[in-house]
């Protein structure tokens, strides 16, 4: 029971996290881009990357994981893109962030 409960149970708590991951980087959706990370938005793209091929690799193929996987990479990769942008074309400019009052 101990090692063929572990490989029946582990892709499912795994599933759990991705999902948590995938439910914060919609969270990240909604943050202004000067709060974000860019370090946490390449990790998280990263890693959503990598476990999207890893599913892919193993037998048998775990579709779930891949799509779940793929949220995460592309959540991750749309936040990391817009804090580039705000570091690159905004900050620098001496622009005010969207929603603040010009005075």
């Amino acid at each position: 029971m101990g090692s063929a409960l572990a490989v029946y149970l582990l892709p499912r708590f795994r599933f759990i996290g991705h999902v948590s991951l995938v439910i914060a980087g919609l969270g990240d959706l909604a943050r202004p881009a000067e709060k974000i990370s860019i370090t946490q938005s390449a990790a998280l793209s990263a890693t959503g990357l990598v476990w999207a091929r890893y599913s892919m690799v193993i037998i048998p193929k775990n579709y779930s994981l891949l799509s779940v996987n793929v949220f995460v990479a592309l959540t991750g990769l749309y936040s990391l893109a817009r804090a580039v942008n705000y570091e690159y074309n905004v900050k620098g400019k001496n622009v005010p962030p969207a929603g603040s009052v010009a005075s």
